[in-house]
C-alpha cells in the first residue's frame, strides 16, 4: 500500500487529494489547488468570444502551446503568457513533488465559500502541472470538471489502513498533531491553523468541531457521495457516452451535445471497463514481475561485484608480492655474489700481506745479517762467504722485482647492476586487458566441405564469418570421447585447419571449435557429427605394437632397445607399463621372452596408472594378471589366484594379451595357444599394457603376425596435429 502513496498525492501541494476534479488530460488535481493556479486571459481569448466568431467547437477550449507557454522549455524557472504582451509573467514554483506549478497573478479574495463554490476570475485558464496542457475555463468554471470519487474513496481506504496519529491538514511545513475536526468543513485543524482558518465568529460558529478521532469514524461512516453530472447538477450519472467516453445523465440525451452519441448502460460499461483494466494489469504484473527479477539481478550483480572486486584484489595483491618475493629471492642471490666477491677479494689481499710479510722478514734478516758480516775485521773469513752472502742479497733483491709490489686485485668491486629494464618493466606494469574495450570475436563457422575422416583421424577446417571485424588471436578445438562424453581440448592454437589422431575405429565423435582474443572468447559453433572407419585388419596388422614407458617404471627396471626390451637389476618383481592406453574395442599384443634363469615368475597383463610398482603384478586391484614358471601358471587379481593351468615358458616363449573391452574380458595365449579360460571378466575403464619381473628375466614387444588369435589392434590416445604437419604411421 505504501508504493502507491504517490499516486494519491496532489502534484500541486503534494498532500493527500481533498476533494479531486478530472481534467479533460485525466490528470487530478485538489479543487483548492486547481483555483490556485488559474491564469486570467485577454477577453478576445474567452470562450464566448470564440463561440460568437465561430471558432468555438467545445465548452473547455485548448490553448495554443505556440500561443501560450506556460512551461519553460530552457527550465529557467520561470513561465510567460507569452501570447500577449500585456500580460505579465509569473514566477513558477515548484511543488513538494517535483511538478512544476504556477500561482495566480492576483492573489484570490478572501471567502468563506468552499473552492467549488467561490466565484472563478472571468475568462481563468488552467494548465495542467503534470503534462503542461491548457485550456480555457467556461462560465461553470471548476464545478465544470467531474469530481473523482472513486480516488477520494481509494484515499479514504489508504488512509483508514494507517495506523499513524492524524495530523493537520492545513500546516504549512511539519504538519502537526490534529486536536478538532470540523464535520461540515471536513478538514483537521490543530490550534493555531483553527484559530487563524476557522474562527469561531460567523457562519464558521455554527460549525460542529470533534475530536480527532470520532472525526475520523464520522468519516469513515459518511454515506457515499453520489457522483453528479456537471452540467445538470441535480441528476445523477446513469448512462455512458461511448464517444465522449464519459458517464452522461438523462436529460444530457435528451437536451445535451450527447443526444446524438452511442451511449450504453453504465452498469455494463462498469464492468466491461473493469475487465479490461483487469486484463491490462495482467500484462503489468507480468512487467512489474519481471521488473522484481532484474532487480534482483542487479542486486545479485552488485553482491558478484563486491565479491570479484574482493577475490580480483587479492589475486592483484597475490601477484605484486610474488612479483616482491622473486625480487627478494634474486636480491639475495645478488646479495650472495657480492658476498662471494668480497671474500675473494679479502682472501687474495690477505694471502699476498702473509707473502709479503714473511718474505720482508727474511729480506730483514738477511740485511741484518749482511751488515754485521761487513763489520768482521777477519778478511779470510769474509772472503769465504762473501760471493754466497752477494749471490742470496741478489737473488734476494731479484724475488722483489716487477709485479712483487703490485696489489694482486683492486678495491673496486666490478659488478655493475643494471636495473634499468626491470624498473621500466614496472613502470609498464599494467593490466593486460580491459574487457569493455573490445568485443569477443564471432563465432567460427565450420567449412563443411573441408572436414573429413580417414581410418581413425579426422581433418576439421573452420573460418570466420565473412562480414566479422573482430579479430581473432586463436581458436580451440574440442572433441568428446566418441561415446557421449564430455568434450575435451584438442588444439589451441591460430591455425584454422586441423587433424586429430589416434581415435577410435568405427566410433561417433561430436567437434566444436571457438575462438578468442584478449577480451574474451566467443560462443561454440554449431557441433559437427564425425564417424570414423571401420577396422581394416590386414592393413594395420603389421603396425600394432608398443614401447614400454620409463616415466612410469619402478627405478630397478631397465630399459633397450628404444624401450622395447626390459629387464630388472633386483631379485624382487618390479613393474613397468606400457606407453598406449586402451578403454574401447578390442586389442591384442604379444611379448617374447628373451632371457629366463633359474625358473621366475614373471607376470603379463593389463593395469591401472597408479598399480603398485614394487610387487608382483596383480597383487593389488589395480591389476590383472597372469604369472607363469616353466610348468603350470596362475591368474591374479587383488592377491587373489585362480585358475592352476599346465604348461609353463621357457627361453624364446611368446606370450599373447587379448584385452576385448566390448565384451569386458581378458584371455591370455603362450605360445599361440589359449592358456586356460577366459582369464577376467567385467573389465571396463583405461588399462595399459603391464609387465612384471626380476633380473632373472628379459623380455621384449613383437609386431603382431598374422595367426589364428592375432587380429586386432592397438589404438592410441588422440592427438592434434596441424594438418600442414600431419604424422604418418
Amino acid at each position: 500500500m505504501e508504493e502507491m502513496e504517490e499516486e494519491l498525492k496532489c502534484p500541486v501541494c503534494g498532500s493527500f487529494y481533498r476533494e479531486p476534479i478530472i481534467l479533460p488530460c485525466s490528470h487530478n488535481l485538489c479543487q483548492a489547488c486547481a483555483r490556485n493556479i488559474l491564469v486570467q486571459t485577454p477577453e478576445s481569448e474567452s470562450p464566448q468570444s470564440r463561440r460568437a466568431s465561430g471558432s468555438g467547437v467545445s465548452d473547455y477550449d485548448y490553448l495554443d502551446l505556440d500561443k501560450m507557454s506556460l512551461y519553460s522549455e530552457a527550465d529557467s524557472g520561470y513561465g510567460s503568457y507569452g501570447g500577449f504582451a500585456s500580460a505579465p509573467t509569473t514566477p513558477c514554483q515548484k511543488s513538494p513533488n517535483g511538478v512544476r506549478v504556477f500561482p495566480p497573478a492576483m492573489p484570490p479574495p478572501a471567502t468563506h465559500l468552499s473552492p467549488a463554490l467561490a466565484p472563478v476570475p472571468r475568462n481563468s485558464c488552467i494548465t495542467c502541472p503534470q503534462c503542461h496542457r491548457s485550456l480555457i475555463l467556461d462560465d461553470r468554471g471548476l464545478r465544470g470538471f467531474p469530481k473523482n470519487r472513486v480516488l477520494e474513496g481509494v484515499i479514504d481506504r489508504y488512509q483508514q489502513s494507517k495506523a499513524a496519529a492524524l495530523k493537520c491538514q492545513l500546516c504549512e511545513k511539519a504538519p502537526k498533531e490534529a486536536t478538532v475536526m470540523c464535520e461540515q468543513c471536513d478538514v483537521f485543524y490543530c490550534d493555531p491553523c483553527r484559530l487563524r482558518c476557522h474562527p469561531p465568529r460567523g457562519p464558521l460558529a455554527k460549525h460542529r468541531l470533534v475530536p480527532p478521532a470520532q472525526g475520523r469514524v464520522s468519516r469513515r461512516l459518511s454515506p457515499r457521495k453520489v457522483s453528479t453530472c456537471t452540467d445538470h447538477e441535480l441528476e445523477n450519472h446513469s448512462m455512458y457516452c461511448v464517444q465522449c467516453k464519459m458517464p452522461v445523465c438523462y436529460q444530457c440525451l435528451e437536451e445535451g451535445k450527447h443526444s446524438s452519441h452511442e451511449v450504453k448502460a453504465l452498469g455494463a460499461m462498469w464492468k466491461l471497463h473493469k475487465s479490461q483494466l483487469s486484463q491490462a494489469l495482467n500484462g503489468l504484473s507480468d512487467r512489474a514481475k519481471e521488473a522484481k527479477e532484474f532487480l534482483v539481478q542487479l542486486r545479485n550483480m552488485v553482491q558478484q561485484i563486491q565479491e570479484n572486486s574482493v577475490e580480483f584484489e587479492a589475486c592483484l595483491v597475490a601477484q605484486c608480492d610474488a612479483l616482491i618475493d622473486a625480487l627478494n629471492r634474486r636480491k639475495a642471490q645478488l646479495l650472495a655474489r657480492v658476498n662471494k666477491e668480497h671474500e675473494h677479494k679479502l682472501k687474495v689481499v690477505r694471502d699476498q700481506i702473509s707473502h709479503c710479510t714473511v718474505k720482508l722478514r727474511q729480506t730483514t734478516g738477511l740485511m741484518e745479517y749482511c751488515l754485521e758480516v761487513i763489520k768482521e775485521n777477519d778478511p779470510s773469513g769474509f772472503l769465504q762467504i762473501s760471493d754466497a752472502l752477494i749471490r742470496r742479497v741478489h737473488l734476494t733483491e731479484d724475488q722483489w722485482g716487477k709485479g712483487t709490489l703490485t696489489p694482486r686485485m683492486t678495491t673496486d668491486f666490478d659488478l655493475s647492476l643494471d636495473n634499468s629494464p626491470l624498473l621500466q618493466s614496472i613502470h609498464q606494469l599494467d593490466f593486460v586487458q580491459v574487457k569493455a574495450s573490445s568485443p569477443v570475436p564471432a563465432t567460427p563457422i565450420l567449412q563443411l566441405e573441408e572436414c573429413c575422416t580417414h581410418n581413425n583421424s579426422a581433418t576439421l577446417s573452420w573460418k570466420q564469418p565473412p562480414l566479422s571485424t573482430v579479430p581473432a588471436d586463436g581458436y580451440i578445438l574440442e572433441l568428446d570421447d566418441g561415446n557421449g562424453g564430455q568434450f575435451r581440448e584438442v588444439y589451441v592454437g591460430k591455425e584454422t585447419m586441423c587433424t586429430v589422431d589416434g581415435l577410435h575405429f568405427n566410433s561417433t565423435y561430436n567437434a566444436r571449435v571457438k575462438a578468442f582474443n584478449k577480451t574474451g572468447v566467443s560462443p561454440y559453433s554449431k557441433t559437427l557429427v564425425l564417424q570414423t572407419s571401420e577396422v581394416d585388419i590386414k592393413k594395420l596388422l603389421a603396425v600394432a605394437w608398443f614401447a614400454f614407458d620409463p616415466g612410469s617404471a619402478h627405478s630397478d627396471i631397465i630399459l633397450s632397445n628404444d624401450n622395447l626390451t626390459v629387464t630388472c637389476s633386483s631379485y624382487d618383481d618390479r613393474v613397468v607399463l606400457g606407453k598406449t592406453g586402451f578403454s574401447k574395442g578390442v586389442h591384442y599384443w604379444e611379448l617374447t621372452v628373451d632371457r629366463y634363469d633359474n625358473h621366475p615368475d614373471p607376470a603379463f597383463g593389463v593395469a591401472r596408472m597408479d598399480v603398485m610398482k614394487d610387487v608382483m603384478l596383480g597383487k593389488d586391484d589395480k591389476a590383472w594378471a597372469m604369472y607363469v614358471d616353466n610348468n603350470r601358471s596362475w591368474f591374479m587379481h587383488n592377491n587373489s589366484h585362480t585358475n592352476r593351468t599346465e604348461g609353463g615358458i621357457a627361453k624364446g616363449a611368446t606370450i599373447g594379451v587379448l584385452l576385448d573391452l566390448n565384451r569386458k574380458n581378458l584371455t591370455f595365449f603362450i605360445n599361440d595357444e589359449q592358456q586356460g579360460p577366459i582369464a577376467f571378466d567385467n573389465v571396463e575403464g583405461l588399462f595399459f599394457p603391464a609387465v612384471s619381473l626380476n633380473r632373472n628375466v628379459q623380455v621384449s614387444t613383437l609386431p603382431l603376425r598374422l595367426n589364428s588369435c592375432c587380429w586386432l589392434l592397438v589404438q592410441r590416445p588422440p592427438r592434434a596435429v596441424q594438418s600442414n604437419r600431419r604424422e604418418r604411421s
